[in-house]
């Protein structure tokens, strides 16, 4: 790749989804929405400057988390992904932004993570790479992190029924939002539509069997919404939610 272009760093496509984070595709979705061109590398959590992903390196500049980087695409382009909406929607899309990152995302990820069953037919195999006597090591110390993480957060520390209670709550919440829009915020696409695409895109992947897929599949206005964002922004991934 050359080193004057921009670059994203994200996870790679898996578990029927064009990628494994909400959050990489998020900022994928925000750079098209800007116009912006770009290439893409696979990277780990590990080789990031902060531990996580997506970042960016932006002709050399650094740029790690989905909400400072498109604070900076914004800044150094002169874009405004959010420029249909005014101060009162510019607050609430805040406020969608941080439901789906701060709560239904670590409802997903228990899901994923912490059900036997998904998690040995998805995060499991990110230990495949590792020499095969050092693989069930891995594989539980990954898990390991990660409940001590959604347990640190708070979410982990309810039974499933009832993690599944509060991720659904914010599933219907986002229903009753979106109405018969064809974007959240009205009549035209802004910053929340990637962020609601990702989290959304990452509920419904037929891949995993999970109590908060079943309830988004129940509201057809969020599944065509996501179904329509695949096929704008991702037109060459087959999807089959």
């Amino acid at each position: 790749m050359s080193a004057s272009s921009l670059t994203l760093y994200a996870t790679r496509a898996g578990f029927d989804l064009p990628d494994t984070s909400p959050f990489v595709l998020k900022t994928e979705v925000q750079l098209q929405m800007a116009g912006l061109a770009y290439e893409r590398a696979s990277a780990i959590p590990p080789q990031a400057p902060k531990g996580k992903l997506p970042y960016i390196d932006d002709h050399g500049v650094v740029v790690t988390d989905s909400t400072f980087i498109r604070a900076h695409i914004e800044r150094t382009y002169g874009v405004d992904l959010d420029a249909s909406l005014d101060a009162t929607q510019r607050a609430q899309a805040w406020a969608i932004e941080r439901m789906l990152e701060d709560h239904l995302y670590f409802a997903m990820v228990w899901f994923r993570w912490l059900e036997p069953g998904n998690f040995a037919k998805g995060p499991a195999h990110f230990a495949d790479a590792a020499p095969e006597d050092q693989r069930e090591r891995l594989r539980g110390e990954l898990q390991a992190r990660k409940q001590a993480e959604l347990h640190a957060q708070g979410l982990g520390r309810h039974a499933p029924a009832e993690i599944a209670q509060l991720g659904i709550r914010s599933i219907d919440a986002l229903a009753v939002l979106l109405g018969d829009k064809p974007w959240l915020m009205g009549a035209a696409p802004s910053a929340v539509d990637a962020t609601a695409f990702g989290m959304l895109a990452c509920v419904l992947t037929p891949f995993f069997d999970t109590p908060l897929r079943r309830a988004a599949q129940a509201h057809p206005n969020l599944t065509a919404y996501v179904g329509r964002l695949m096929a704008s922004y991702y037109p060459e991934h087959r999807w089959n939610a």
